[in-house]
């Protein structure tokens, strides 16, 4: 079954003209570690979170004991991966569908969101924010805000920020005060009650709408992240918010995407280098239409400049990617397509060559059960190294899978 987020991408069109080499596959290895079945979880489209014990965390948009999802965690053994539900989702006031993983904070608790279940005027519920609460290994679920559909959003689908001081941050797609998505900061007050905040509502114009499902990033007090549509070109955009004053944010598009040659339709989460550059993909666009991988540099003033470092061909490169990008430890970057190669996506590798050149790379073609297929998100790089993600279908029941990548 496809994912009614899969169904939203589907929906937006654009087109795009920049080819660099395909290169042939490398001798990567990609082993399947996990493989879902129903009662355990299924489709997970999720990120992954690995804590400092080698812990992989993340969550299951269907399936747990009551349909609506799951949080788990896998943990490593000397035999093996030992996969623990730590929640099922119930779809009804704790919120259902949950999307996109979860995120640990200092103290090991994690924070995810929920499409729906929760309260509002949204059928079927207008989701959730939540927090997994570890105490002694027993983990406590508690809602910190039931999404109304009124101007705080509606379908959060976005994974979440939290800062050094416990603050949430997130986007939902739809609703606020334009009916095209917020940018919102959940933050808990005296006596432990949780409260939200709008920071920015998109109006679909020069500042996007739809914001993406990516986690935005917290750099140097400024959250950077991505709107998958609108903007000056109607292609999406890149934004930044700086804090002013007490509560106050100021929004600013970095970068407006223009579709063909342009890359459109940004919907992974962001990456910066140790130089302040941003790195991404877009679902559409590139030389093909078919999505492109692009790279941001900040300028004095104005947008920050853009180059398209590859476009996706349509053949066993893969196409459509949604995912982030990750770096290995020379500089190389690593990303997954949702489809294509062999019709069930890639993992692929872009290499520095010189002169702001890179070259592409197929390092896995993923080919159904048993292996993954499908995969709608990046991947995470652990403490050592190591490379771990999911996959929606495939694994040994075509349920999903969580898949180790050695480069």
């Amino acid at each position: 079954m496809k994912s009614p987020t899969y169904f939203r991408i589907r929906a937006v069109a654009a087109t795009a003209v920049f080819v660099l080499s395909l290169a042939t596959a490398t001798a990567a290895t990609t082993n399947v570690i996990f493989s879902f079945e129903e009662d355990e979880g299924e489709y997970a489209d999720t990120d992954l979170e690995t804590d400092s014990a080698g812990n992989i965390y993340g969550t299951t948009v269907l399936g747990g004991d009551f349909g609506g999802g799951t949080v788990f965690r896998l943990s490593p053994t000397p035999d093996g991966w030992v996969h623990t539900v730590l929640y099922s989702f119930t779809g009804g006031a704790d919120g259902g569908e949950p999307y996109k993983g979860v995120t640990l904070d200092r103290e090991g608790n994690l924070y995810g969101t929920a499409v729906t279940g929760g309260s509002g005027s949204c059928e079927g519920g207008c989701g959730v924010a939540y927090k997994l609460t570890n105490s002694g290994g027993t983990w406590t679920q508690t809602v910190i805000h039931a999404f109304t559909g009124g101007d705080d959003g509606s379908g959060p689908g976005a994974r979440l920020t939290v800062d050094r001081s416990g603050n949430v941050y997130g986007m939902a797609p739809t609703g606020g005060a334009y009916g095209l998505g917020t940018i919102y900061k959940i933050h808990q007050v005296q006596g432990g009650a949780w409260t939200l905040k709008v920071i920015h509502a998109f109006t679909g114009g020069a500042d996007g709408a739809t914001g993406s499902a990516g986690r935005m990033i917290l750099r140097n007090g400024h959250l950077y992240g991505a709107a998958t549509t609108g903007g000056t070109y109607g292609s999406g955009v890149v934004f930044e918010l700086t804090p002013r004053g007490v509560g106050e944010w100021d929004f600013r598009t970095i970068y407006s995407f223009r579709g063909q040659p342009d890359g459109s339709f940004p919907y992974g989460a962001l990456l910066f280098d140790a130089s302040g550059n941003i790195y991404g993909t877009t679902y559409y666009g590139g030389a093909n239409g078919i999505g492109a991988v692009y790279k941001l540099s900040r300028r004095p003033v104005g947008e920050w400049n853009e180059n398209v470092l590859y476009s996706f061909q349509g053949g066993t490169d893969g196409n459509s990617p949604i995912s982030n990008l990750v770096f290995d430890g020379v500089g190389n970057l690593y990303g997954t397509t949702s489809e294509g190669g062999l019709g069930s996506g890639t993992i692929f590798e872009l290499s520095p060559v010189g002169g702001g050149q890179w070259t592409e790379t197929v390092v896995h073609l993923f080919q159904g059960p048993p292996d993954g297929a499908f995969a709608y998100n990046g991947m995470v790089v652990d403490r050592v190294g190591n490379f771990y993600g999911a996959t929606v279908h495939g694994g040994d029941n075509d349920d999903g899978s969580i898949y180790k990548f050695t480069p």
